[in-house]
């Protein structure tokens, strides 16, 4: 025991050390040399037909890693433990798209080396490639990932952080995943390829102290009119689709944090990013500076979330496919 200590005097330190250590570039070289190549291409084929497609994709897999880490579990549809409460039916993650994506790149890498490639890995590298596709930022994904075999629906609600969070909740939520404010301000920058449904911020529009008809004051007056009337008609309304970087969602730049200074980022969780000095430093930083400065910390925060909470080695499992546990 003594010489363990003298070892590792922190453990924590050790365990996240030696799963850090575990994932590594092209971690399939000898196993599955081509799947990478494989993943690549049908990417390439298929995500210019559905550009908004890379949207929720990297959407899913920062949905995956921040439950349980980046394992997978957001692709189980069931488990016999929780029968169908997996997460996929957690109410964070009603509206998230592009399984059968995944499915179809999972069955094409099985073709090919079956039993080899997980799912986890397959999630991270098709959302980054998407990305890239649609002219974004590319970032490194060492691989090596396995699946994990626990789902519940339950926990998407106590780990995904919620559009309506504020600036606190959004740090402790970040925290808790082993990312700071700084993973938090470049991390949201996705949003300026997303899409929302008006039920993730009506209330902002129409019933924000709990008292129809206030509006949250944080909110840009004439943009807030502007979805009233063109968009989120009603308090009701969980269909119409709104771009969350108007005129700009198709493109990975700088305008989803000039609108944040305008007052005008979509969600309650946006707007808290500029009521903290820290963050909004961060915002006005990356506004006075380039696009290849943004994608670069960008690509950095993202690699960062990639590494939570992994299962590698003989943790997890490899699935044979993705919506199920093997078995």
């Amino acid at each position: 025991m003594a010489t363990f200590g003298y070892l590792c005097p922190l453990i924590l330190l050790c365990i996240l050390v030696s799963s850090h250590a575990q994932l590594q570039q092209n971690f399939y070289a000898k196993s599955c040399p081509k799947a990478e190549k494989i993943i690549l291409e049908y990417v390439h084929k298929h995500i210019p037909n559905a550009p908004s497609l890379a949207a929720a994709l990297i959407r899913m897999h920062f949905h995956d890693c921040f439950v349980r880490g980046c394992d997978a579990s957001v692709l189980l549809n069931f488990t016999s433990s929780t029968g169908n409460q997996t997460e996929k039916f957690g109410i964070p993650n009603l509206t998230l798209r592009g399984f059968s994506f995944i499915d179809n790149v999972k069955k094409i890498i099985e073709d090919e080396c079956p039993g080899v490639v997980s799912c986890a890995d397959i999630v991270a590298l098709v959302a980054r490639d998407s990305v890239v596709v649609t002219g974004g930022p590319s970032w490194s994904v060492p691989t090596g990932r396995r699946d994990g075999r626990i789902s519940n629906a339950s926990e998407t609600l106590t780990d995904i952080p919620a559009p309506t969070s504020n600036f606190s909740t959004l740090q402790n939520d970040f925290a808790k995943k082993g990312l700071d404010l700084k993973d938090l301000v470049l991390l949201s920058g996705a949003h300026t390829i997303g899409i929302s449904h008006c039920s993730s911020f009506s209330t902002r529009l129409y019933n924000f102290t709990g008292t129809f008809g206030t509006q949250d004051p944080s909110l840009d007056s004439e943009y807030a009119a502007n979805l009233k009337a063109n968009k989120c008609k009603s308090i009701n309304d969980n269909t119409t689709i709104v771009e969350m970087d108007p005129g700009s969602f198709r493109t990975f730049d700088l305008s989803y944090y000039k609108l944040l200074l305008k007052r005008r980022g979509l969600f309650q969780s946006d707007a808290a990013l500029t009521t903290s000095t820290t963050t909004k430093t961060y915002i006005n930083q990356l506004v006075a500076g380039s696009l290849k400065e943004f994608y670069a910390e960008f690509a950095q925060s993202m690699e960062k979330m990639g590494r939570i909470e992994v299962k590698t080695g003989s943790d997890g499992e490899i699935r044979k496919h993705c919506a199920v546990v093997n078995g």
